[in-house]
């Protein structure tokens, strides 16, 4: 390491060290004089005193926890590490799509973001994105009530306790159960099942900075990208803010008040996949970018990669229920079905297109057909998963090709097949929702051909274009601010990019013959 990168290394350290400190002086879960660990002096024990969490007396001011339910809870936790175990998969499918020279600093950028934001979304990430709505300003994002995880119970479910009634959950006459959609399994697993998310969402984007950006650049990208763009993003969406609060209800006298997004096509591929684009525009096209081959290197690791997306997003869409039920079920249903209709439409696409099937554009295509089902997922059913693969397919395939027209060197395609293929299943949730899905009736699509349909597609609509506006718009600034203050720029150099930045950049190499 020379007496540059050694300097760069210490101030990240120094930079982590300070902000540990910081996190820790406000997280209260750390106030001795709270009963330690967050908790309330003087009741049960395991009382946090969060009043968006369900907790009962009982008696004598001991208050317990209202019943979460064993099986929800073990499906939950499986659904989490099978979350979990996607951001490797991604590190797979990116690492053997890129060059040989460049394998282990994707690898690398992968495993550092998981760890980057396994700490972030603890610290403050959950609470910007599920913090308690105070005033008018935590629409735009949480309060910093959970900093630390603090008052984030193990034990307690959030909601108000209420009869058990829920079919989802097994209780004996008597119990006391959340009225939560969540209530079936504790607050702080439902922010670790978000954590997973929080984690694979800037992973994607790295597909779109390969060959280019320098490793130290990237950890502060991540920080600041995922605090000003996941974390407000999130939050609109699912933690009760603009989007999924019913700031863009139409007409509050029918009953569409919020957009729908079951699993994050619009939190997590839409915002990645624009993101990347703007993250490959603002660093520029890599060395000979279309006179010099730039092929995939390891079709095998494209393929474990995809193999292993295919199998963690059953947490990522079934899971999203947070819970059992015939949702998790239905869910798990047009998840198989739209991607293996996706990878289908992909071949065919590619095979007229260059009178070859390529197994590459199967992978391609699974992915594209995962994303677009992930905000329908909840909403629709088997015969409208086919014509969001169908759609999956051809959207993102031939946006793969415009790019590839237009010179847009974003490497692995993140925008064409996530970007684009969030927003075309955020379109199409709102096209196609059928209210026969929820026994509540809830989820009125377009092809209903009554007004609430329409008002649905409406808020969809809008809703997908503020989510692409700002991920977009916000992630240029940033990389434009750091690259202005960087010492030398965020780009590596072109001999760094020349010799690869396994060797430039780390001093290491996936694949050593002798």
């Amino acid at each position: 390491m020379n007496s540059t990168n050694r300097k760069y290394a210490l101030l990240l350290v120094a930079a982590v060290a300070i902000t540990a400190t910081g996190a820790m002086s406000q997280a209260f879960a750390q106030n001795v004089n709270d009963g330690m660990d967050g908790y309330v002096k003087g009741t049960s024990g395991i009382y946090t005193g969060n009043p968006n969490e369900c907790w009962y007396d009982g008696g004598d001011g001991n208050m317990l926890p209202c019943k979460i339910d064993t099986g929800a809870s073990a499906w939950m936790l499986s659904a989490t590490s099978m979350v979990l175990l996607m951001t490797p998969g991604v590190g797979f499918f990116y690492g053997g799509l890129a060059r040989s020279k460049n394998v282990v600093n994707v690898l690398g950028m992968t495993i550092i973001v998981m760890g980057l934001m396994s700490v972030q979304w603890v610290l403050w990430g959950y609470s910007l994105a599920f913090g308690p709505i105070d005033n008018e300003a935590n629409m735009f994002m949480g309060s910093l009530e959970y900093v630390g995880l603090n008052e984030v119970s193990p034990f307690a479910p959030l909601g108000a306790p209420s009869a058990c009634s829920d079919t989802r959950f097994a209780a004996a006459p008597g119990e006391i159960c959340s009225d939560n959609w969540t209530g079936g399994v504790s607050h702080q697993l439902f922010a670790m099942f978000q954590m997973t998310f929080a984690i694979i969402t800037p992973a994607l984007i790295i597909g779109g900075l390969i060959d280019r950006i320098k490793f130290s650049a990237l950890i502060i990208f991540i920080l600041l990208w995922a605090t000003f763009v996941y974390d407000p993003v999130a939050h609109w969406v699912w933690g009760g803010g603009y989007i999924g609060g019913g700031s863009l209800d139409i007409n509050p006298d029918l009953s569409p008040s919020y957009g729908l997004d079951f699993a994050g096509g619009t939190v997590v591929h839409i915002t990645s996949g624009f993101s990347a684009l703007a993250g490959a525009l603002v660093l520029g096209r890599r060395l000979g970018y279309g006179k010099v081959p730039m092929e995939p290197h390891n079709i095998p690791m494209v393929i474990l990669g995809a193999s292993l997306l295919w199998f963690g997003w059953f947490g990522f869409n079934a899971g999203s229920e947070v819970g059992v039920d015939g949702i998790t079920v239905s869910a798990w249903t047009v998840t198989n079905t739209a991607t293996g209709m996706a990878a289908i439409t992909w071949v065919l696409m590619s095979w007229a297109h260059t009178g070859k099937p390529s197994i590459i554009g199967a992978a391609t295509g699974a992915v594209a057909g995962l994303v677009a089902i992930t905000p329908a997922s909840g909403w629709v059913g088997p015969m409208a998963s086919i014509i969001i693969g169908i759609a999956a397919g051809t959207v993102c395939y031939g946006c793969v090709a415009f790019k590839n027209a237009r010179k847009w060197d974003d490497a692995l395609d993140v925008w064409g097949v996530h970007g684009m293929g969030g927003l075309t299943g955020a379109i199409l949730t709102g096209t196609l929702a059928s209210p026969h899905i929820w026994d509540s009736g809830d989820g009125i699509g377009a092809w209903t051909g009554t007004a609430e349909g329409m008002e649905q597609q409406a808020i969809n609509i809008m809703a997908a274009l503020i989510s692409v506006g700002y991920a977009f718009g916000v992630t240029i600034v940033i990389l434009k601010i750091m690259d202005t203050v960087w010492p030398g720029g965020i780009r590596v150099t072109p001999k760094e990019e020349e010799i690869g930045l396994d060797l430039a950049q780390h001093g290491e190499r996936a694949y050593v013959n002798e």
